[in-house]
């Protein structure tokens, strides 16, 4: 069963690609985030791999990514200070307080503050906070997209292994 609900992204095609590029980084965030619809908590937390994946460990990170790209990378603050972990791997690590509600209002609040830290930025615009060094916003959001297309699959597969078990 895909997580994609009927695309908003057809209606954008004549859009500048500003616009199309957020409609589909919205989709994307969005049928992340929706992957623990419906969940136990259990579930939601349930290892299927070997590594630190699970279902609410890909919206937890999807949390920390936004806040990489769109707090870190733009504002050039530090993660220490944005209060998020060092590393991708560690961004997976679930405590005992992250509930699927908790972490899917998380996930929420970060793609809001994303969405408000790019309003006033152009698709040209330099992002100089990246480790990568000076990056267009273009490039930021393509990036996102991988990324998130990539955990959607993730998800995707995941939750199938739940539901059919």
């Amino acid at each position: 069963m895909p997580l994609f609900p009927p695309s908003f992204s057809d209606k954008v095609i004549a859009q500048p690609a500003r616009v199309q590029f957020e409609v589909f980084l919205d989709e994307h965030r969005g049928a992340l985030n929706g992957c623990l619809d419906g969940l136990t908590e259990e579930q939601a937390r349930r290892s299927l791999v070997p590594s630190r994946t699970t279902l609410l460990g890909l919206v937890k990170h999807a949390t920390f990514v936004e806040k990489v790209w769109f707090d870190e990378a733009v504002t050039c603050r530090p993660r220490s200070e944005i209060g998020i972990p060092a590393t991708p791997d560690e961004s997976f690590i679930l405590d005992d307080e992250d509930t699927i509600a908790t972490v899917q209002q998380a996930h929420r609040e970060a793609c809001q503050a994303s969405r408000q830290a790019t309003s006033s930025l152009g698709l040209d615009d330099i992002i100089r906070g990246n480790r990568r060094g000076p990056l267009p916003l273009r490039w930021v959001y393509l990036h996102m997209l991988r990324e998130l297309a990539q955990h959607c699959g993730h998800a995707d597969i995941l939750r199938e292994q739940l539901l059919n078990e």
